[in-house]
């Protein structure tokens, strides 16, 4: 395994091994991540896989955990990033991290709020139920097209709801690869 974590750009990157002691590596990294989370820092999915595309070696399998959420006004350069991969022969499979509940379904009782944006820091205030109907309908589009824009690439999407847990996640995502002899 190797891992890349980024945020503007590829903040960490190692290359793919099997040793136990570079499993302990990735293990600290991602331990790292959760102790020590960074606020008010953008995303810019699509130039970090750009970087990664360049990075490894051919014929991989890459594995995104991502909201994606940084893609939702123009999902074009993502999937520019996500064809890079596929060019150079990767297997690409792109895990969409959400918290169903909230982020899609936005289930919210109905009174003020404030939301912060995780990566600006934008605050607002509102009342959920003024915008849930509009808000759920625009999600459910992004998530539609994020989708079929994989279907159209060959792309594995699964989706990640954090209620689940990763280890029900990616199970169910093997037994189903496992089932189709892929």
């Amino acid at each position: 395994f190797g891992l890349s974590l980024f945020d503007e750009e590829v903040r960490t990157h190692t290359g793919a091994k099997s040793s136990t002691s570079h499993y302990r590596l990735l293990i600290s990294y991602l331990q790292q991540l959760i102790d020590n989370p960074e606020h008010n820092r953008t995303t810019s999915t699509a130039k970090a896989l750009h970087q990664i595309a360049d990075s490894i070696h051919k014929r991989s399998m890459v594995m995104i955990f991502s909201d994606m959420f940084d893609q939702v006004e123009n999902i074009e350069p993502l999937f520019s990033a996500l064809q890079h991969l596929k060019h150079n022969k990767h297997e690409v499979i792109l895990f969409h991290v959400v918290d169903k509940s909230k982020e899609l379904d936005f289930e919210f009782e109905n009174r003020p709020y404030l939301f912060i944006d995780m990566e600006t820091g934008e605050r607002i205030r509102l009342q959920s139920n003024q915008v849930k109907e509009q808000y759920v309908q625009q999600m459910a589009a992004f998530k539609e097209q994020l989708k079929l824009k994989c279907l159209q690439y060959r792309i594995d999407f699964v989706e990640a709801d954090i209620q689940e847990g990763f280890h029900k996640i990616l199970q169910s995502y093997l037994v189903k690869r496992n089932r189709m002899g892929t």
